[in-house]
C-alpha cells in the first residue's frame, strides 16, 4: 500500500524565525490519523531564519536525525558536544537517559532541515551525538545509508534503532530500487523534485507512507533528492 500525503496536508506552524511543517502530530498540531508510522514518531520540515534557532531544551529516550537540506545547523549540548552540519550531511543524537541541546542557524542565509525522530530499540542508555559528511556525488543514482542501526552500514552514523535513513540523488528519468523485507515499511520524502514510486507520483516535500510493498521502484520525473526511512 502506498499513501501519498501532500505537502499542503501537513501540519503547519509559522513562528516567524521558524516556519515548520509537521508530517506527524507535533506541538500544537494534532492529527489522530498521523500519530506515528511504525517506530517513526516525528518528521518535521523546518525553515529556520538566519541568526536564529532553537534555544536549549531537553530530550529523553529518542533517536533524533537531522538532515540539512540548505545552509547549516550548529549544535551544542549538555554533554559538551558541539559541531556544525552543512547541506547534504546529517547529525544524529541518541537522547538516552536525558540530554539538553540547542540548535542554531548561525549562517547569513536561511537553513532548511528535516528533523526525524525514531523510537529507540533500547531505552535508558547514555546520550550521544555526532555528525557525518556525505558528499552528494557518492549518492548519485543510488540510495546511500546516512544513519542506521544496522551494523552492516559501517559508513552511516549509528543510531540505536532498527531503522536506516537512505538518501539518493537521481537525474530526470533515472530509476533506482529498494527492497523491503517482510514486516518492514518505508517513509519517503523528496527534498527537491518530483518522482514516482511503483507508478504513483509524489511532489517535493510530500510524505509517502509505504507498507506491504516488497520492492520499491523509484523514478525521477525531474532531478530529485530523495530520503527514504526503512523501519519496522
Amino acid at each position: 500500500m502506498i499513501e501519498i500525503r501532500p505537502f499542503k496536508s501537513l501540519g503547519h506552524a509559522n513562528h516567524g524565525w521558524l516556519d515548520a511543517h509537521h508530517h506527524f502530530s507535533f506541538a500544537d498540531y494534532w492529527n489522530p490519523a498521523r500519530q506515528n508510522f511504525g517506530a517513526l514518531r516525528v518528521w518535521n520540515d523546518d525553515h529556520i531564519a538566519a541568526q536564529s534557532g532553537f534555544p536549549p531544551h531537553p530530550h529523553k529516550d529518542m533517536e533524533i536525525i537531522t538532515y540539512v537540506r540548505q545552509g547549516a545547523i550548529s549544535h551544542k549540548d549538555s554533554q559538551g558536544n558541539s559541531g556544525r552540519t552543512s547541506a547534504g550531511d546529517v547529525q544524529v543524537m541518541s537522547a538516552g537517559t536525558g540530554i539538553v541541546h540547542a540548535e542554531y542557524n548561525l549562517e547569513a542565509e536561511a537553513t532548511e532541515i528535516f528533523q526525524i525522530w525514531v523510537e529507540p530499540a533500547r531505552k535508558g542508555l547514555p546520550p550521544r551525538w555526532e555528525n557525518r559528511q556525505f558528499p552528494k556525488a557518492t549518492r548519485a543514482g543510488v540510495l546511500q545509508p546516512l544513519a542506521s542501526g544496522n551494523p552492516a552500514h559501517t559508513d552511516a552514523a549509528p543510531i540505536i534503532a532498527d531503522a536506516t535513513l537512505f538518501a539518493g540523488t537521481l537525474a530526470a528519468g533515472q530509476t533506482t530500487t529498494h527492497a523491503l523485507a517482510p514486516g518492514r515499511r518505508a517513509y519517503l520524502v523528496s527534498a527537491r523534485g518530483s518522482f514516482s514510486v511503483n507508478g504513483q507520483v509524489a511532489q517535493a516535500r510530500d510524505g509517502v507512507a509505504i507498507t506491504s510493498e516488497p520492492l520499491l521502484n523509484l523514478t525521477a520525473l525531474e532531478e530529485v533528492e530523495i530520503l527514504l526511512l526503512d523501519l519496522p
